[in-house]
């Protein structure tokens, strides 16, 4: 049982001449857009509020600063595999050429977690702003059909080592229905990414230019509303594991971390993109760039204008501006157009992401052949497509944001870490490879963000663990039952037909 036979790079750079089924329409401002897309919306629009004013008050700045040192250093890494293996399978293609098909398909299964966790977490964000929006106009949804039906709360007592109680335990009923308006979101957007990348792209470039109008205008209104009073005590004392202090800041970069998965997102349309060698490590490394220092800004002058204790909301920049009062009710209608905006083309890279992850791992024999279906027209991955946005529909219906966002963390970092160990092994298993990006210092670098991820892992909830766990098991399941004897590295003799 070879469980670490490896795809090599030479033909991996071979399949990115000869697969032309998806269309290259994406240039540098594209890929930029993307990530800027995806990076800026549910981080600064949802989960920021949420992080103060359950883990880090204030300091949920130096949160962003922590999440970002981390993604700096995969972010580099991320470059140079992405211009040195432009295919669309992102972190799973990468850890297949350098760690080997078992860890491939940990990344795989990992990144399902990832993308389709993202896309509901970012739909119920969405839905927050969606009903505060509507709710101005005179139109109330009844409560039954905007939030999930269920919440959970870790039990007190549980530990860590108890994965059945930690996985089962705390959830309360709500008495809700389902959360329609985030099921309704990612059905259209569904529908918007099955018609093309090239129409996807131009969507998001729109809303991409609007959110970014809508916060740099909150940035400058809300610094003149500043009460200094609201940053003390900046780094809240502690009231119990990863509550306040240092724990707190620690945990709740691990959660904001969810924010910046955005440029793995960039990583996933390579195949997509007209230079892929050039223009990958642009549209990663300058999305990531942008995005850090918006994220900063903006979690000033949030904590700012309000204490951290009010912002336990899903849409907590529309409880600043609302507690602002009627001297600046002109913004509060742009700001939530801009964050429904936003947070739609979050959850448009999100889902664009998924399926072509499906795609690769179809045409590497790990997923059945109709994950790599490509429609002859719009020349789209349709029918994983649309798997994926019915899924997505379903978590985003029935799940709460606060443990979606965790599982979403979780996922992304171990993903990053992966992604940063290959880089440093593939130095030494195949250092003559054409990098047309080097990571630099790549002896540090990488070694850095293995250990920065994992230590942001540490600081998530050990009920989060324990569904990592879960997840993972019922990945290897499908491995070894199925993908390790359809993949297309099994010696012919012994493979299966599907």
């Amino acid at each position: 049982m070879n469980l670490f036979r490896r795809r090599s790079v030479a033909d991996l750079q071979a399949e990115v001449l000869t697969d032309k089924r998806l269309k290259r329409a994406l240039g540098p401002v594209n890929l930029t857009a993307l990530g800027i897309g995806a990076v800026i919306g549910a981080g600064i629009f949802v989960l920021t509020g949420q992080a103060a004013a359950k883990y880090a008050g204030p300091a949920i700045v130096f949160s962003f600063i922590l999440a970002g040192m981390a993604c700096a250093f995969a972010g580099l890494c991320y470059a140079e595999f992405s211009a040195m293996i432009p295919i669309s399978g992102s972190a799973y293609t990468y850890g297949y050429a350098t760690l080997g098909e078992f860890v491939a398909w940990i990344i795989g299964w990992d990144l399902i977690l990832e993308y389709l966790f993202a896309a509901s977490t970012v739909a119920v964000g969405w839905s927050g702003y969606v009903v505060s929006f509507l709710k101005e106009l005179g139109l109330v949804i009844p409560s039954a059909f905007t939030s999930a039906p269920y919440n959970h709360v870790t039990p007190p007592d549980a530990q860590w080592w108890n994965i059945w109680r930690l996985f089962t335990d705390g959830w309360v009923s709500t008495g809700a229905v389902l959360n329609v308006p985030a099921m309704l979101v990612v059905g259209l957007i569904t529908f918007l990414l099955v018609l093309g990348i090239k129409e996807s792209a131009t969507f998001n470039n729109v809303i991409v230019a609007i959110k970014m109008s809508v916060i740099l205008t909150f940035i400058a209104v809300g610094v003149a509303y500043i009460n200094r009073n609201n940053w003390h005590p900046f780094i809240p004392p502690a009231i119990g594991p990863g509550e306040f202090g240092w724990g707190g800041v620690v945990r709740g970069a691990g959660v904001i971390f969810f924010a910046y998965i955005g440029f793995d997102a960039v990583s996933t349309a390579a195949q997509e993109a007209k230079n892929p060698q050039r223009d990958m490590p642009i549209g990663i490394l300058g999305s990531l760039g942008i995005c850090t220092v918006l994220y900063i800004a903006v979690s000033l002058v949030l904590t700012g204008i309000v204490s951290y204790t009010q912002l336990n909301d899903p849409a907590p920049i529309a409880v600043a501006i609302n507690s602002l009062g009627p001297k600046v009710a002109w913004l509060r209608p742009i700001i939530k157009i801009g964050a429904i905006a936003g947070l739609s083309s979050v959850i448009l890279v999100m889902m664009l992401g998924q399926p072509r992850i499906f795609y690769t791992m179809s045409k590497d024999g790990l997923l059945p052949a109709v994950f790599s279906a490509v429609h002859p027209k719009f020349r789209t991955p349709w029918i994983a497509q649309i798997l994926t946005g019915a899924i997505a529909m379903l978590v985003a219906g029935l799940f709460p944001i606060g443990l979606l966002g965790e599982l979403v963390s979780i996922g992304t970092l171990l993903a990053f870490a992966i992604v940063c160990a290959g880089v440093f092994v593939l130095r030494f298993t195949d250092p003559g490879i054409p990098r047309p990006f080097r990571t630099p210092a790549f002896w540090l670098t990488a070694p850095l963000g293995v250990v920065f991820c994992g230590y942001l892992m540490c600081g998530l909830p050990a009920d989060t663990w324990a569904r990592l766990i879960v997840w993972m098991a019922i990945g290897l399941v499908i491995y070894f039952t199925y993908s390790r004897r359809h993949s297309r590295l099994e010696p012919k003799a012994q493979a299966r037909p599907d």
